[in-house]
């Protein structure tokens, strides 16, 4: 039967009749996504959570609390739900968080989403920044083999603000000076040929040495990585601190390949295809966020061949309980970053 004659079918029910129809194809549908107020109750009454407080794994359940599970701490005796830590703590409509990130990971807009749900715009901004809050880097393993690593540039932007010091841009506008400039936030992506990606808002305008350290040298091993960069001294300064082998490339000599095998064509692929994200589906995004939607990114790329991705990214935003605190430090990190001495 073809796609028109169930419509034509479906049109002819009486009206009651259509909306149990489609009551019960929304909940069919449905039966293969997780909550994630179940998922934190799974993890916890598995046994593979940790007291919010002091990091304790060993806990007990402790009755229920305004329609929450509730556990005790058997270290520090504190009582915690399982929100208790994770992005959703504190926030009204929990009803709501499901179908909320259901629309983020379609890539709705804020507007889109606020009428959606009927909630704020700044509830739904606050909502999207705590839930990226609660994703976290997804391995502590070095780059392993061929590395590639270089900056790349986005104007700072103060977008949601509103700018005193300056007038206005619209749609992202132009830095004021030519080149590389305090107007430029630097930002180091780092990848190997097995996928592993790091991104990393690092300073404003151009990096240093100490830069690429705080980036990426707690995953750097001398004998397992090889670097691949452009011939900023910077990098060069780096390698020879870790003792990499490292393989510069020339752009004024418009060397783009050594040995037939060292280049940062992948690095480089990854800014297009990451300001063409942001750019396109955002009109740009604050600098006080940008590390947060690099975040973003990065989980979009860690989970594109998962066959269920929705569920996927629920789970990943269910297992920090740190994620409130890093939510908060989100300030914090702006101001230090603007405060940059250039």
């Amino acid at each position: 039967m073809k796609l028109k004659e169930i419509k034509q079918l479906i049109l002819e029910l009486p009206k009651e009749q259509q909306l149990l129809l489609f009551k019960e194809i929304e909940i069919s549908t449905s039966e293969d996504k997780i909550l994630l107020s179940n998922s934190r109750i799974e993890i916890l009454n598995n046994r593979q959570g940790a007291c919010p407080h002091c990091r304790h794994t060993k806990y007990v359940k402790f009755g229920s609390k305004s329609g929450s599970k509730r556990y005790k701490c058997k270290k520090c005796k504190k009582t915690f739900t399982e929100y208790t830590g994770t992005w959703m703590a504190g926030i009204h409509h929990k009803d709501k968080i499901d179908l909320y990130i259901e629309l983020m990971v379609e890539e709705k807009s804020l507007d889109k989403i606020k009428d959606k749900l009927k909630i704020n715009k700044k509830t739904a901004l606050d909502w999207r920044h705590k839930i990226l809050s609660s994703l976290q880097d997804e391995s502590d393993k070095p780059f392993e083999g061929i590395t590639e690593s270089d900056e790349t540039f986005f104007l700072e932007s103060e977008k949601g603000k509103k700018v005193t010091h300056r007038s206005a841009r619209k749609r992202g506008g132009k830095a004021k000076q030519k080149g590389i400039s305090n107007e430029q936030i630097a930002v180091i992506v780092t990848q190997d040929r097995k996928s592993k990606l790091d991104l990393t808002v690092a300073t404003k305008g151009r990096i240093s040495k100490a830069d690429i350290e705080n980036a990426i040298g707690h995953k750097i091993k001398s004998k397992r990585t090889i670097l691949c960069s452009d011939s900023h001294v910077s990098y060069k300064g780096f390698a020879i601190d870790n003792k990499i082998e490292h393989y510069p490339l020339r752009s004024d000599l418009k060397q783009r390949i050594r040995n037939n095998v060292y280049h940062i064509q992948h690095v480089n692929s990854t800014h297009n295809r990451i300001k063409k994200w942001i750019n396109q589906r955002f009109w740009g995004v604050s600098t006080k966020y940008l590390q947060q939607y690099l975040k973003w990114y990065k989980i979009k790329e860690h989970l594109k061949h998962s066959k269920n991705f929705l569920n996927d990214f629920k789970q990943k935003t269910t297992i920090s309980i740190e994620a409130i605190q890093e939510y908060r430090k989100i300030e914090n990190w702006y101001l230090n970053l603007i405060s940059t001495p250039i």
